[in-house]
C-alpha cells in the first residue's frame, strides 16, 4: 500500500511539472513565457540605459537629420574606479574603429572590459537604433562610477589583522552617429583667468549693498 502511495505521489507531482511547463512555455517553442526565475535585481534598468527610451517629436521638413544616440554600460566591473577613469578619458571623442584600435594594444584589463561594452553598443546602434554603417559611430561620453566596496578581514602575524577592500566599478558609454567633432584647442591661462573674472562678475551677492 506504501508502495502504491508513492507511485500516486510521484505521477501527481509529473503530472504538476508538465501543466506548469506547458502554461509557462510558448506553444511549439521551449522560451519561457514569465521570467518568474529571474530575481527583481536583474529586471531593474538604470537610468543610463533608460536614456534610449527616449522619442523625440517628428522633424520640420528641411531640418537636419537628428544623430541616433546609443547609450549602453556594464555595472560593477571587478576593477578599480581610480584605474578604469583614465582608460575612459583616453577614448572620449574617437571614433569607434579607433577607440577598438587603441583598446586592442593595451594590455590593462579595464582596457578588455571596455572593448567587449563598444562592441556591445556597436551592435546595439546597427540592429536597434537603425544606424546604416556601424563605422560610422564616435564615442560622445565616456565615464566611470564606483560600484560597491565590499570589505573582508585580512588576516597577519601574531594574532593582527587588517581591512582590505573589494574594489568594482560601473563604466558608461555614449554612442552618437557620425564622425567625430574636430578637438577643441587648448585653452591658455589667460583664457581661463578671463572665465574666473566672469564667473566672479556674475555672482548673486545675498544681504550686501
Amino acid at each position: 500500500f506504501q508502495t502504491n502511495c508513492a507511485g500516486i505521489k510521484n505521477s501527481c507531482s509529473a503530472a504538476k511539472i508538465v501543466v506548469l511547463s506547458r502554461r509557462w512555455l510558448a506553444p511549439g517553442s521551449l522560451f519561457p513565457l514569465s521570467c518568474i526565475h529571474i530575481s527583481t535585481s536583474l529586471q531593474n534598468t538604470g537610468k543610463w540605459e533608460k536614456k534610449n527610451r527616449i522619442v523625440y517629436p517628428p522633424q520640420l521638413p528641411g531640418e537636419p537629420r537628428r544623430p541616433a544616440e546609443i547609450y549602453h554600460c556594464r555595472r560593477e566591473i571587478k576593477y578599480s574606479n581610480d584605474k578604469m577613469w583614465y582608460l575612459a578619458k583616453l577614448i572620449k571623442g574617437m571614433s569607434i574603429d579607433q577607440a577598438l584600435a587603441q583598446l586592442e594594444f593595451n594590455d590593462k584589463k579595464g582596457a578588455k572590459v571596455i572593448k567587449e561594452v563598444l562592441l556591445e553598443a556597436q551592435e546595439m546602434a546597427v540592429r536597434n537604433h537603425n544606424v546604416e554603417f556601424k563605422s560610422n559611430l564616435y564615442i560622445a561620453e565616456s565615464v566611470t562610477g564606483r560600484g560597491r566596496y565590499v570589505k573582508r578581514i585580512r588576516y597577519h602575524g601574531k594574532g593582527m589583522f587588517g581591512i582590505m577592500k573589494i574594489v568594482r566599478c560601473h563604466y558608461f558609454v555614449k554612442l552618437v552617429e557620425g564622425p567625430p567633432p574636430p578637438p577643441e584647442p587648448p585653452r591658455t591661462g589667460f583664457d581661463q583667468a578671463k572665465e574666473y573674472v566672469q564667473h566672479l562678475r556674475s555672482r548673486t551677492l545675498v544681504n550686501t549693498l
